[in-house]
């Protein structure tokens, strides 16, 4: 272990300490350093407490939806948001009251005219942290070293005296008042102390740990140490926590209060909780056997169970020590000579420093014998990015891998400062010979190249969409974003005008690209529109950002930014012997105008043509624009040739690199898919 990550560990295991210790303030558990955490926003855009290090003080102040005390204490809140937040303090406000809806904070927040994150503490862990006990109770945090400088009532003469002092760089510690809100129920406070044989480490915590953890953290696996006994387990509990806490682990991180997924490879609610509280009572041992320690953990040759029915090697590939490698483009013959119906493909990566991320698109013979890529919706047969190898179909669905077909591979290497040679293969699973599942399964993509991230901006918005064309079944999502990505939502909006959130991912994290398959497929009648926002942080707070002092626009290399977000699908009363490939078509025909229409209009006025992608349209605008209304709107862009982004196929989320236009293959007779 580094010095570096000795010394992280032991600045996570003190304040972990520091938390069950205590201090002497309005409670006996009052804490005197707030250790670090990540929650939620109304927006469900996460915010996490240590990232703001270089604010000059962090207030904080309990809530909970229709208390009088707050509501009379909000005025004064304010005043002192707007005395102070240009002076680098930064404010927000957590609601750590159980069970509270967006909707009711809502309605109160706006007549309350807050204006600012509300942070909401669906497990009650960091409010217990806090030892808060009623609502409208502010907590002042020097960032300097993570110490309370100051808490109770917003209105109390020392609000401004710790404010001020935090502000002038100096550091200080007032006594706490007692707070004046409504009390806040916290069921599960004691779990710490007086309840901690009630969670046992043979039945609660190594079920979880093999559940959820296992798969990564032991011996070959992808994350960097084992969890494969009670011992190691107690030797990184405090990290454990801390991960946990910020909700950077286990990895898959979509709001728990949006969509249900099938798999779902995060912790429940009551998971984290009991994971927490175990923790925090001292991690105790227990009695029975250790189940992990039965257990043989052995990572498989490859991810899915079984041998491939068909490994196709990507030529091995020299990395040198330092420099930018451009795109790979191998192209591999699949051998087939017939075409077969795919439940899954797989990754084995020799070297996974060195290869970023693989993408695929299908070619195969059309009728006189040309290669030519599929439909843009039954391109890809998968992808391998960071965090993830597996691309599986959903029961009963299939992606079509032709007869004579090669797989044209667009492979991304990441030199890491020592040279070394990768070898990656990627294994195909078929249905058995004869089995034909009931459904195609697609993937489209929506690329928006016309996003600019100006410099220093921590919470800029980007936006792009897609127009359904017909009755779609929609069965997962994948977002894609790189260094910058922040927090990404997807949305439906329906044609009667209400839009539902599908997806929330608060806190993106560009090293783990996840695939979100629902529970159950979602119905989208045709006329509606699915939305992607994200927010992008183009800081020095983000750790990840190599320039934060450059706008950034869309491109392929890591250091440069995308919106990319591809819909897993398949059309209404499509099956694999009536395919509908027009109706990709039919979509595709929107691609341009969904990627570069910010403001949702249906035209393109001159300043949303931004980007590479917008290039040719901003230089002809007058002669484009027929109608002479000022912008571009989808008969004018059609009369220009569309500009139709690139084809889009399953797995390219993980790349950040999106293909060159294609031919799209003549569709092919429906028995010839069988």
């Amino acid at each position: 272990m580094s010095a570096s990550s000795k010394v992280a560990r032991f600045m996570v295991a003190g304040a972990a300490l520091a938390l069950l210790a205590g201090s002497v303030g309005h409670g006996a558990a009052t804490p005197q350093r707030v250790d670090d955490f990540q929650l939620p926003d109304q927006n469900y855009v996460a915010y996490r407490l240590h990232k703001s290090f270089d604010a000059k003080a962090i207030v904080l102040m309990s809530y909970q939806a229709g208390d009088a005390t707050f509501k009379a204490d909000a005025p004064a809140y304010r005043a002192l948001r707007d005395a102070y937040a240009s002076r680098g303090v930064e404010f927000r406000i957590i609601d750590s009251k159980l069970g509270e809806t967006r909707e009711a904070v809502a309605a109160d927040t706006v007549a309350s005219s807050l204006g600012m994150p509300i942070l909401f503490d669906y497990e009650q862990l960091v409010g217990e942290g806090l030892d808060l006990t009623r609502a409208a109770e502010v907590i002042i945090v020097n960032p300097k070293d993570w110490t309370v400088a100051f808490r109770g009532p917003v209105g109390h003469a020392s609000t401004k005296r710790a404010l001020d002092a935090l502000v002038d760089g100096k550091s200080i510690a007032l006594p706490a008042q007692a707070p004046r809100g409504g009390a806040i129920v916290f069921p599960m406070r004691a779990m710490a102390t007086t309840k901690a044989t009630e969670i046992s480490y043979a039945r609660d915590i190594a079920p979880i740990v093999q559940e959820k953890c296992v798969t990564c953290h032991q011996s070959g696996g992808l994350g960097p140490m084992a969890l494969t006994s009670y011992e190691k387990i107690k030797g990184t509990a405090p990290m454990i926590r801390e991960v946990l806490r910020t909700h950077r682990m286990p990895p898959f991180q979509p709001d728990p209060t949006v969509g249900h997924w099938a798999p779902n490879e995060g912790l429940s609610s009551e998971q984290l909780k009991t994971m927490v509280h175990w923790i925090e009572a001292g991690a105790p041992r227990g009695t029975g056997d250790d189940p992990l320690a039965k257990v043989t953990f052995t990572v498989p040759a490859w991810p899915v169970a079984g041998t491939p029915d068909v490994v196709l090697s990507i030529p091995e590939v020299k990395v040198p020590a330092t420099g930018v490698m451009a795109y790979q483009n191998p192209v591999v013959a699949t051998n087939l000579t017939e075409g077969r119906w795919m439940r899954a493909s797989a990754f084995q990566v020799s070297d996974r420093a060195a290869l970023h991320h693989v993408t695929t698109v299908v070619r195969a013979p059309n009728d006189s014998g040309a290669m030519m890529s599929l439909e843009s919706g039954s391109s890809s047969i998968g992808g391998q990015g960071p965090g993830r190898v597996i691309n599986l179909v959903p029961k009963d669905m299939g992606v079509w891998v032709p007869a004579g077909s090669v797989v044209a591979f667009s492979t991304h290497y990441t030199p890491y400062g020592r040279e070394t040679t990768e070898k990656t293969n990627m294994g195909l699973y078929f249905y058995p010979k004869g089995e034909t599942p009931k459904y195609p399964m697609r993937t489209y993509g929506i690329y928006d190249m016309g996003i600019s991230i100006p410099a220093g901006v921590e919470y800029h918005p980007e936006v792009a969409y897609t127009d359904i064309p017909k009755d779609m079944l929609l069965y997962g999502i994948t977002p894609h974003a790189h260094m910058r990505g922040g927090s990404t939502q997807v949305s439906i909006k329906y044609p009667d005008g209400h839009e539902q959130m599908i997806l929330a991912v608060p806190h993106y994290n560009f090293e783990w690209q996840c695939e979100f398959y629902l529970e159950q497929p979602i119905m989208v009648p045709a006329g509606s529109r699915i939305i992607n926002r994200w927010t992008y942080d183009n800081t020095v707070r983000n750790t990840g950002n190599p320039a934060p002092d450059k706008t950034i626009t869309f491109g392929e290399q890591s250091w440069e930014e995308m919106l990319v977000f591809f819909l897993h699908y398949r059309w209404v009363g499509e099956t694999t012997v009536a395919l509908r490939d027009d109706y990709d078509r039919l979509m595709s025909a929107g691609q341009t105008m969904g990627a570069l229409d910010d403001n949702q209009d249906g035209k393109l006025q001159v300043a949303e043509l931004r980007g590479t992608q917008a290039a040719r349209y901003r230089t002809n605008v007058a002669t484009l624009d027929l109608n002479k209304d000022g912008a571009l709107d989808m008969a004018e862009l059609a009369a220009a040739g569309s500009g139709r982004a690139p084809a889009a196929g399953r797995g390219q989320a993980s790349t950040g690199a999106a293909p060159a236009p294609a031919a799209i293959a003549t569709p092919r007779p429906v028995a010839a898919r069988q």
